[in-house]
This record gives structure tokens, C-alpha cells and sequence, in this order.
């Protein structure tokens, strides 16, 4: 499933500038594999982006002290920012059903 490829580490990260020049829809998920809310978010997210295909998805390690996490103002995780064409559209901060997700997706 989509959401079973490991969280971005360090040296594989996007820069922002990267993002904000990104076209379509993409989904930032940022959290840590350790992470219980980010592990009880994970059947939404398979659910809802299984209806949802269009979306690119990205999973971003995070912590405390990562730039990228931080230029995203993320303080709790899963926090879940909705890009279009590089602009947030959306943001979810421990999504806790699938249907706040698949209204969220449906930008």
C-alpha cells in the first residue's frame, strides 16, 4: 500500500522551494514511525487515498528542530498539509476517521 513506504529521512528530504514549486496535488504527511497517532491515522490515510489516486504522497520524518517541519508551522503529528501547485489548500492534525480525510481530499 501507498502508505507502507518509510518516512523520508534527512538526506532525502524536499527542499521548500521544491515544494512550493511542485504542480498538482500532493500530500505532506509529516510524523515518525514511532509515533501511535501517526500509526492509528495510517488505515484512513490507505482508505482514503485509495479513492483518491490523483494525489501525490509524501511522508516526512519529523521532529523537533527540522526545518522543514518547521517552515510548515507542524507541532503535533500526523499533521497532514494539502498542496495544490505548491500552495497549502487544506491541513489535518491527527486525522482520527476517514471521513474528515476523503472531504479534505476532495479539494
Amino acid at each position: 500500500m501507498v502508505t507502507n513506504k518509510p518516512y523520508l529521512s534527512d538526506i532525502e528530504l524536499p527542499r521548500r522551494a521544491d515544494l512550493d514549486a511542485l504542480r498538482g496535488l500532493t500530500l505532506l504527511e509529516f510524523g515518525t514511525d514511532w509515533c501511535g497517532h501517526c500509526r492509528a491515522a495510517k488505515p484512513f490515510l490507505e482508505e482514503a487515498l485509495a479513492q483518491h489516486p490523483q494525489w501525490q504522497y509524501l511522508k516526512i520524518e519529523d521532529g523537533p528542530g527540522k526545518a522543514l517541519g518547521r517552515s510548515y508551522r507542524v507541532k503535533l503529528w500526523p499533521t497532514l498539509v494539502l498542496l495544490q501547485d505548491g500552495q497549502e489548500v487544506g491541513r489535518l492534525v491527527r486525522p482520527t476517521n476517514v471521513q474528515e480525510l476523503l472531504v479534505a481530499l476532495s479539494v
